[in-house]
This record gives C-alpha cells, sequence and structure tokens, in this order.
C-alpha cells in the first residue's frame, strides 16, 4: 500500500503532467480494479480513456468559445414546419461537413427570418464538435473592425483572425449597404480564402441584386461573386419571418 508521502509525490507529477482525469481518478479506479480484479493494463485503459475524453470535452469547449457565437444554435432545434419552401435532404447533406474538406462555400438565401442564421450557426457548430476551428462575425462588423486595423496599419494582423478557421460564417450580407472602402476590404476576405477555407454566408438580397450591395460596383460584385460561387452550394429558403409568426397568426 502506497504511503501518504508516495501519494503526495505521485500527485504532484500529474499535476506537473497536466494529467487531470488520472490525478483525480487514479485511487478510486484503482479501488474498482482491485475490486474487479482487473488486469494493470486494463486499469490504466481506463485512466487513458477518461484522460482523453476529458481533453476532447476541453478542446470542443474551447473551439465553441473561440467561434463566438452569438447563441448556440443545432440543426434537431430546427422548425423545418415553418419555410414554405426549404430542401431539408439538401441541408442534412451539409452537415456531413465535406465541404469543409473540399475548401467550398455554403449560401444560405432566403427572406429575414426564415432561418438562415440559425442553420448557418448549427453548421459551424457542428463543426467545432467535429475538430474543426470557426469563427462567426456579422459582415458589417468585420469591414468595421478591418477598416479600423486599416486606419491604424494593422490590416494584414487582423485578416488573418477572418482567413485562419476552417469555417468563416459571414452572417447578414446585404441588410446594410457597404461603401466602397467596405466593398475592397469584404473582397479580401472572400479572396482570399478561396480555395483555402470554406466561408458559410447568409444573405437576404437574390445574385442579381448584390451591385447594390457593394455601392453600385458590378466590377468587384462580380469578383466577389466568382470566388464565392465557383465551389458552392446555394440553399434557397423561402418563407415569411418566424419572428412576425405570432403577428400573422393573429
Amino acid at each position: 500500500m502506497k504511503s501518504t508521502a508516495d501519494l503526495a509525490l505521485l500527485d504532484r507529477h500529474l499535476a506537473y503532467l497536466c494529467l487531470s482525469f488520472v490525478r483525480q481518478n487514479c485511487q478510486s479506479l484503482a479501488t474498482e480494479a482491485a475490486r474487479k480484479e482487473l488486469s494493470h493494463l486494463d486499469y490504466l485503459a481506463q485512466l487513458a480513456e477518461g484522460e482523453a475524453s476529458l481533453r476532447q470535452d476541453r478542446a470542443v469547449a474551447r473551439r465553441i468559445k473561440a467561434a463566438r457565437f452569438p447563441l448556440i444554435k443545432t440543426l434537431d432545434s430546427f422548425r423545418w414546419d415553418w419555410p414554405k419552401k426549404i430542401n431539408r435532404l439538401q441541408i442534412q447533406d451539409l452537415f456531413r461537413l465535406q465541404f469543409i474538406e473540399d475548401k467550398a462555400n455554403v449560401v444560405f438565401l432566403g427572406l429575414v427570418g426564415v432561418g438562415k442564421s440559425h442553420l448557418a450557426t448549427a453548421l459551424g457548430y457542428a463543426a467545432c464538435l467535429r475538430g474543426k476551428s470557426v469563427l462567426f462575425a456579422n459582415a458589417i462588423d468585420v469591414i468595421n473592425t478591418l477598416s479600423a486595423a486599416q486606419n491604424k496599419g494593422a490590416l494584414k494582423a487582423e485578416l488573418r483572425k477572418y482567413l485562419s478557421p476552417s469555417i468563416l460564417v459571414l452572417d447578414e450580407v446585404g441588410y446594410l449597404p457597404i461603401d466602397q472602402r467596405g466593398a475592397n476590404l469584404l473582397f479580401q476576405v472572400i479572396s482570399q480564402r478561396y480555395e483555402r477555407g470554406s466561408i458559410v454566408l447568409t444573405t437576404n438580397k437574390a445574385f442579381k441584386q448584390w451591385p447594390s450591395i457593394f455601392n453600385g460596383d458590378s466590377t468587384i460584385t462580380s469578383a466577389v461573386l466568382d470566388r464565392l460561387l465557383h465551389h458552392a452550394e446555394i440553399v434557397l429558403i423561402e418563407g415569411t419571418s418566424f419572428r412576425m409568426k405570432d403577428r400573422i397568426e393573429t
């Protein structure tokens, strides 16, 4: 039987090695292993499995925190009965997340309140659970952040924040008009992610209306759409706003 000094030394070693699960559970699992007459290898396997599981859970939590989702949304909580028209099989297929491996994009297109942001967030959340890095950002916030960084001469460093994740969820493109400077900055994000990382984008504007988003600049609009849609899955959602549901029904 180990002495108190031996156990204290073991505890210090485990703390130094950052083996949190092993440190907290080695004695209780040792007692259980002795009662069940488990082999040393079986006991070690239990400790290793617990440590690995704890680290995986912490890694997922870190990815979710880094993603900066405004709210956690899942596919299971999506209201399939509300949109007037939606391709459920297409969306369920996207949740295989193959588009991430293909460095492809996903565009959710529909009017306000039909569930675009919900599905985009749910895709990002699913990616976090599968070990992928994600960043959720409102399109106007991206432009404002990059514009401020450009004024300080720190644009390159700020751009890296939007280029490094496996998925950039770019929400609400088209809800507010963008000036020439903003259009150029957003173009840099989209063009530099082209075939390097996926974009999941939500918009309420049909693509033929996108020049109105980019200050009437058809050249930059064409350049943005060319890179965004070259490898992209377009998800069309038709219907009225779910947030207006109670008013519509009364």
